[in-house]
């Protein structure tokens, strides 16, 4: 039985890296962007992956920003921390393609090369309170703001829609 791990999204089969991690004491799993973009100065991108992932019900992955590209680029995740829950993986809208949601806070424009190592996800166990009721609403389709940001995207969630 499958635990957790990365698999490519069917539109980039055969195209991505599986990620990994580069030291025996690395918690962080590199992902690369599986396409070429520039992001302007002050601007968000979504970069692709190619990848989804898949873990146990009580897990979630943790996305952060590569350090390098904070520093050397002024790049940084729009959402400081991204999160991928277990039931995103497979979900009938996007297949849980991940997506990273970057932005350029520099005065340049940061060219990012397919390939490039952009981010780490990072496996992680939670804990629910007592009585917690998840479970009872409906399946998961589609990605950012897919749990409940509706009309006040822009505003809560970082987004323009």
């Amino acid at each position: 039985m499958k635990q957790r791990g990365f698999e490519p999204v069917s539109t980039y089969a055969g195209s991505v890296s599986i990620p990994v991690r580069k030291t025996a004491s690395s918690a962080g799993y590199d992902m690369e962007a599986a396409e070429s973009m520039t992001i302007p100065p002050h601007a968000m991108a979504l970069v692709p992956t190619g990848l989804k992932a898949y873990m146990q019900t009580d897990e979630v992955l943790m996305i952060h920003i590569r350090s390098s590209m904070a520093v050397r680029q002024h790049l940084m995740l729009a959402n400081c921390v991204g999160i991928i829950d277990a039931d995103y993986y497979n979900n009938a809208d996007n297949e849980g393609h991940i997506l990273i949601a970057i932005w350029n806070g520099g005065e340049k424009a940061a060219a990012i090369a397919r390939g490039e190592r952009i981010a780490q996800g990072i496996f992680v166990k939670y804990l629910v309170v007592d009585a917690d009721a998840a479970g009872a609403g409906a399946l998961r389709s589609g990605g950012f703001g897919s749990t409940g940001c509706g009309s006040v995207r822009s505003s809560l969630c970082g987004l323009n829609s």
